[in-house]
């Protein structure tokens, strides 16, 4: 097996340009200033700020704040980025990854860093103005469809859901938010954090409903005019955003021998069980060692810490990925953040909760036995720090301890 080009070159294979192979790009850059390195997408554009999509919708911010990395910033750190390009296939054994275009890539080691595609709404009807969000392009294109809008209905209990329709009524439209389940984040709240979600949104303006689904997206001349649920009742839109899940990109590793459930398997040093091999960020499923499982983890500071992990053990070294990850969102006029492990991610935790209704605070901890693993905080984040320590440092807290901990982390 070779190690490396004719002339010495280390060769890394990075397949996703999102902030995770991205910056295990510029870390691998940093340290060895020799080694070949492809970075590829499947998108037209170099790296930009995910969670900037949100404001940009709003119209609070410039397409030009969204941008992190042009062209020419990777071509000064000599790292080959391969826009529009898609990964077909890996051979581990022969160490090469098959291209769409029929080009091959020779690899000594090999980053999976793919992401997420988010999931269609099956009964769309090839209808235009039915909008996923998770790019940039999705975003231009819901930008130019608002100014033509008047209403919108947005499908699904979900972050991207819930940021749709954030922005649609932000920017004056009518908006309907529709869930098939009881509240938004189902897994993750339970009925009172749902029920304050919805006065959040109900005060802004938005009609929320539970316990629907769109039987039925009709359209005229080719453009969505108006949903029809599953009780019957008809919402005219000329916009449908779409917030039900994503699939992790890993289909083209069928048959390679990478080991893949949700997402790629990988141990807490991002390694896959194949030699050479790592994933990082929304397409790893990672061992977690404050639940001592794999967890999926689709959030930016995740992904970005992780590709500053997979680089130095890319590199050669052996250092475990050891952090609580964190997700924060605007809810209208107030936040949520969600941190470590949640029900989403762990479904047996069990959790405590707290909940002032005039301040609109809300939170709510997540155990598994005698340890906190995570929690969801809606309004204050006062002892926030304390709940990430708390985490960390695997403080034992007993059952009958828990709601102390809870309230001393409000005081």
């Amino acid at each position: 097996m070779s190690s490396g080009t004719s002339n010495g070159e280390h060769r890394y294979v990075i397949i996703g340009n999102g902030i995770a192979g991205t910056t295990a790009a510029e870390h691998i850059r940093k340290a060895d200033g020799a080694a070949s390195i492809k970075l590829l997408t499947n998108e037209p554009h170099p790296l930009y700020n995910r969670i900037a999509l949100p404001p940009f919708l709003k119209q609070k911010i410039a397409r030009q704040k969204v941008t992190i990395h042009n062209e020419a910033w990777h071509a000064e750190r000599n790292i080959d980025l391969m826009l529009e390009q898609t990964a077909v296939r890996v051979d581990p054994l022969a160490r090469e990854v098959y291209l769409a275009s029929g080009a091959t890539l020779p690899y000594d080691t090999l980053l999976i860093a793919t992401g997420g595609r988010a999931n269609p709404l099956p009964n769309a009807n090839g209808l235009q103005n039915v909008f996923n969000f998770q790019t940039l392009d999705d975003s231009l294109a819901i930008l130019a469809q608002i100014e033509r809008s008047e209403s919108a209905v947005v499908i699904g209990g979900s972050y991207i859901s819930y940021e749709l329709t954030e922005a649609f009524r932000s920017r004056g439209l009518q908006t309907t938010w529709l869930m098939r389940g009881p509240r938004f984040l189902r897994r993750v709240l339970e009925a009172e954090g749902g029920a304050l979600v919805d006065r959040i949104a109900g005060r802004h303006g938005v009609q929320v409903i539970h316990g629907v689904e769109i039987a039925e997206v009709r359209g005229q001349d080719g453009k969505v005019s108006e949903v029809v649920t599953s009780d019957g009742r008809v919402f005219p839109c000329q916009l449908l955003g779409v917030g039900v899940g994503i699939t992790r990109n890993v289909d083209f590793l069928a048959g390679s021998g990478i080991e893949t459930s949700s997402a790629v398997l990988t141990d807490q040093c991002l390694r896959s069980n194949v030699p050479g091999v790592f994933a990082a960020g929304d397409s790893a499923e990672y061992y977690d060692p404050y639940v001592g499982h794999p967890i999926l983890m689709g959030t930016w500071d995740n992904a970005t810490n992780h590709g500053k992990i997979v680089a130095q053990n890319m590199l050669g070294g052996e250092v475990p990925y050891d952090d609580v990850p964190t997700y924060s969102t605007t809810l209208f006029h107030n936040r949520i953040m969600a941190f470590g492990a949640t029900p989403e991610s762990n479904p047996d935790v069990e959790a405590v909760m707290w909940l002032d209704e005039a301040s609109e605070s809300y939170r709510r901890l997540f155990f598994q036995g005698e340890r906190m693993v995570g929690g969801v905080i809606i309004g204050q984040r006062k002892g926030f720090p304390k709940l990430i320590d708390l985490i960390k440092q695997r403080t034992p807290i007993p059952v009958a301890e828990r709601e102390q901990v809870l309230a001393q982390s409000v005081q």
